[in-house]
């Protein structure tokens, strides 16, 4: 579980692709890390497989990771958001996080008022049950607050030092990104057509 408050960038350092899916090496000055740790990586969790300690660390992507997210495009040089998974007696700043990345978006527009920022993304048709205005919504594994909502897009507002430590910084119109709605709207729709069903049975 993570809370979307990325700690760090870090750049990707190599990219190997094989069979079955890519690894890649990530740089970092994160210390402690462990093999096998869970790592938020531009909001896709991820298994720490070998590291350096507060140097570098690696991940293996499947192929069902490369398929549904565009890390499967990064290349070395590139430069991603990380978050270490939250301590069970951590301080909860953002939103529970799963790391499930459930679908890219791209970067409609970017607009700079005063020292905030406003970014519009585009929202897939399949999300679009699950983001309300004032909601919570994870982009690229930061944890952001909707503040406009429309059929097919969605502004968030972001705050200086939000733009200073992430990679939202980088990203430009037509840029893809990372989307994970709340997973409190996805366990609400469950019970909704569980209690529908019910019913309908118990006619």
């Amino acid at each position: 579980m993570f809370t979307g408050i990325v700690e760090e960038t870090g750049e990707v350092l190599a990219v190997e692709d094989e069979a079955g899916g890519r690894r890649l090496r990530i740089a970092t000055t994160f210390d402690g890390l462990s093999a096998g740790q869970s790592v938020s990586v531009s909001g896709a969790c991820l298994t720490v497989e070998e590291l350096a300690d507060g140097e570098w660390f690696s991940v293996f992507l499947a192929s069902e990771t490369v398929a549904k997210t565009y890390l499967g495009d990064v290349e070395a040089g590139d430069a991603v958001n990380l978050e270490r998974a939250m301590p069970a007696d951590g301080r909860f700043d953002g939103h529970f996080v799963q790391g499930h990345v459930d679908g890219t978006a791209d970067v409609v527009a970017v607009e700079q008022e005063g020292d905030d920022w406003f970014y519009t993304f585009s929202l897939p048709e399949n999300q679009r049950q699950y983001i309300v205005p004032k909601g919570s919504i994870t982009v690229d594994g930061i944890s952001l607050t909707v503040a406009d909502l429309a059929d097919d897009q969605f502004t968030v507002a972001i705050i200086p030092e939000t733009y200073r430590l992430t990679t939202l910084s980088e990203k430009s119109v037509g840029d893809p990104v990372h989307l994970e709605v709340d997973v409190i709207a996805k366990y609400v729709e469950s019970l909704v057509d569980r209690e529908a069903v019910d019913h309908v049975v118990g006619e």
